[in-house]
């Protein structure tokens, strides 16, 4: 903690902050509450009853109404605060009638009215942990299946990253280190391929999927995107880097080509594919329109699919579809926290190289 703090409050050298000390970490604050602030109010509101994301103005805090138990009743009464007779007062509504409400002193049971507009809601901060409880709950929210979804999710992400980074980083050592007529050629329909929007293509690839009967199933998920030309090109450009006469050297040895691929040009390109791989699981994770077409049984959605069932007709569940948001978010969050150091090494060799 204490090195996390000296680097925190480190300046330019003098001993005090100047002006360029409070304006650099005045733009770094500033950028982190434009990007923290919504993931904020997402965890947040993810604990927020449905009366609570719907009242207006928003608040940021979860807040809910006190309660009280009150002989002869079977429900809980919610308390407000008012004034009788000019001294403040702690009240138990019953019921409202038009403009007037009916309430009654938890403390003595007397019975009075007063006005609707007259009475302040006394709220404090809860955080309504059933909303996480119910979904996971078997049978609490009946077309949720958390642990189905998850299930899918896991497979998809990991069999398309693998499937990704072998085709995509064989398909890089070729353009990279062999020589072949139309070599340019193929290099260039690739990096077209990255202008065109994804939303073009999505219908002859149904067909193509629906064809090779991998539709509603969990292949024609994988199979379509394991090979990007980002990810291509990407590879392509850091093999360039590599050497020529290392691989020379392991051919006159006897070396086959497979084994150049897989002994030494694969690890010393590690940099490269351990930043595609982390792209992979993100993009993977997080691929709603596609999984969306080409699935159509309800055990096969991955989670992301999984959250429409809280889309219904009349309402939307909001409390529920928030919190397995937030759920949603953790295994892409704690793949980058864990592996950031390979981002930033990965894309800071691909720069110097």
């Amino acid at each position: 903690m204490g090195a996390v703090a000296r680097f925190l409050t480190r300046t330019r050298g003098r001993g005090r902050a100047d002006l360029a000390d409070w304006l650099t970490y005045g733009y770094l604050l500033l950028g982190l509450a434009v990007v923290a602030a919504p993931v904020l109010w997402l965890f947040l509101s993810s604990f927020k009853t449905e009366s609570e994301l719907a009242a207006y103005p928003p608040r940021f805090l979860p807040r809910a109404g006190m309660e009280v138990k009150i002989p002869g009743r079977d429900r809980p009464l919610r308390l407000y605060a008012a004034e009788v007779g000019g001294v403040p007062a702690t009240l138990a509504l019953r019921r409202v009638v038009g403009a007037r409400a009916m309430l009654t002193r938890p403390e003595t049971g007397e019975e009075l009215q007063l006005p609707r507009d007259a009475l302040t809601p006394i709220e404090i901060v809860r955080f309504a942990w059933e909303n996480y409880a119910d979904p996971l709950r078997p049978g609490g929210v009946s077309t949720f299946k958390f642990a189905r979804y998850f299930a899918n999710s896991v497979i998809v992400t990991l069999a398309a990253t693998l499937i990704t980074l072998l085709a995509n980083a064989m398909a890089a050592f070729a353009l990279s280190k062999y020589r072949f007529r139309g070599r340019d050629l193929f290099l260039v329909l690739i990096v077209s391929a990255l202008m065109i929007p994804p939303t073009v293509i999505l219908v002859p690839l149904f067909f193509i999927v629906q064809k090779m009967g991998m539709f509603n199933s969990l292949w024609g998920v994988i199979i379509p995107g394991a090979a990007t030309p980002t990810g291509v090109f990407m590879l392509r450009q850091y093999m360039l880097t590599i050497p020529d006469h290392i691989i020379d050297a392991a051919r006159m040895d006897g070396a086959s080509e497979w084994r150049v691929f897989w002994r030494i040009v694969l690890p010393l390109a590690m940099p490269a594919v351990a930043v595609l791989g982390i792209l992979s699981v993100i993009w993977r994770w997080n691929d709603f329109l596609w999984p969306l077409i080409a699935l159509q049984d309800g055990d096969n959605y991955t989670l992301q699919l999984g959250l429409n069932s809280f889309r219904g007709e009349n309402e939307i569940q909001w409390r529920y579809l928030l919190a397995m948001t937030v759920l949603s978010l953790l295994p892409v969050t704690a793949v980058f926290v864990f592996l950031q150091r390979h981002i930033t090494t990965g894309v800071a060799s691909l720069g110097v190289k």
